[in-house]
């Protein structure tokens, strides 16, 4: 699995790269907090694969990287997705790194 680091993200916005983000998380965990991607929760990762991008990179989070990294697997092994990136450390990383005073839980 491709995995990326919050600081590859963050170079990417700033660069205002072409890339998909996706949020994997519950849509009140998206509520509380987020970084203006798109909120796709995991359970329905599968039933929603047509809003997955296939001609660009795409970014999964969700708040540690586990469940990012969980959808990344399954998209791969179901739909044969070869351009799915997982952010490690999710957002819990990106708070630490860039944003202390984003609210988590």
């Amino acid at each position: 699995m491709k995995e990326i680091s919050v600081e590859e993200l963050k170079q990417k916005i700033d660069n205002k790269e072409d890339f998909q983000l996706i949020d994997v998380r519950e849509t009140f965990e998206y509520d509380t907090s987020n970084l203006n991607g798109e909120n796709i929760p995991l359970g329905g990762i599968l039933i929603e694969v047509d809003k997955i991008a296939t001609d660009k990179p795409v970014i999964m989070q969700c708040r540690s990287g586990k469940r990012s990294a969980a959808a990344v697997m399954q998209l791969e092994q179901l739909h044969g997705f070869t351009n799915l990136y997982n952010l490690k450390g999710g957002i819990l990383a990106w708070q630490a790194a860039f944003d202390p005073g984003m609210p988590v839980y």
